[in-house]
């Protein structure tokens, strides 16, 4: 099943949860991926969960690079919000190599870069690659319905929006959920937002015709 998805890219957010959790398998399933010529991209929480992902996966396989937005500009900072110049990620995934960005943007007239929410460059990532699936880690494992508390299965965007406003959903969820909408409207194929923690949690969706948590792609989910 896999097979199917050679010479296109996937984008993986990853939270601090799943980068510390003990027994993680991100690194493994990240170095599966890339041996199957699927194009891993990873976003990071923050820089020092890039380095410690691209230490883990360089003891096993001399691929991942850690890049800042500022690295080739590929993150340039905009009055408009996160803004996305590919060409290096493609470049690097074409080579075989697995991209690790820290999610900061670069400031053009600034002395330094400035912090952008990952979730939200995970999402503009995506899009700009056209990446084929992007994968959300949050602990929640999904999204719960506030009426039942119901895992949903899957989103419409327009739906996965609306979720995205809803004040009963935690806040940090809501940015996840409103990046995976926002990534599948521009394109890409389908959006999933799962527990990281879980194991080979990156790779189900390639290897069984069932995702986990909840995805957001062009079904409609009907309350209870």
């Amino acid at each position: 099943m896999m097979d199917s998805f050679a010479g296109k890219a996937i984008v993986v957010r990853v939270d601090d949860e799943s980068v510390h959790a003990a027994g993680s398998t991100l690194a493994e399933d990240l170095q599966l991926l890339s041996e199957a010529r699927v194009r891993p991209i990873v976003v990071a929480p923050d820089a020092a969960g890039a380095r410690n992902i691209v230490r883990t996966i360089n003891r096993s396989a001399n691929v991942a690079v850690a890049l800042s937005g500022s690295d080739a500009a590929i993150l340039p900072q905009t009055p408009g919000g996160v803004r996305v110049q590919a060409g290096l990620l493609q470049t690097l995934t074409g080579a075989g190599y697995i991209p690790v960005i820290e999610p900061t943007a670069f400031a053009v007239f600034a002395p330094g870069d400035t912090s952008v929410a990952a979730d939200e460059v995970a999402g503009a990532i995506a899009a700009a690659v056209d990446a084929v699936r992007a994968i959300f880690f949050h602990a929640a494992g999904g999204v719960n319905d506030p009426k039942t508390q119901a895992l949903i299965d899957e989103l419409t965007p327009a739906e996965a929006l609306a979720l995205a406003d809803d004040a009963r959903v935690p806040i940090d969820l809501r940015a996840a959920i409103r990046a995976a909408a926002l990534g599948v409207r521009s394109g890409v194929a389908a959006a999933q937002i799962v527990d990281g923690r879980i194991a080979h949690a990156t790779i189900v969706e390639f290897l069984t015709a069932r995702h986990t948590g909840t995805q957001v792609a062009g079904g409609i989910y009907l309350a209870a």
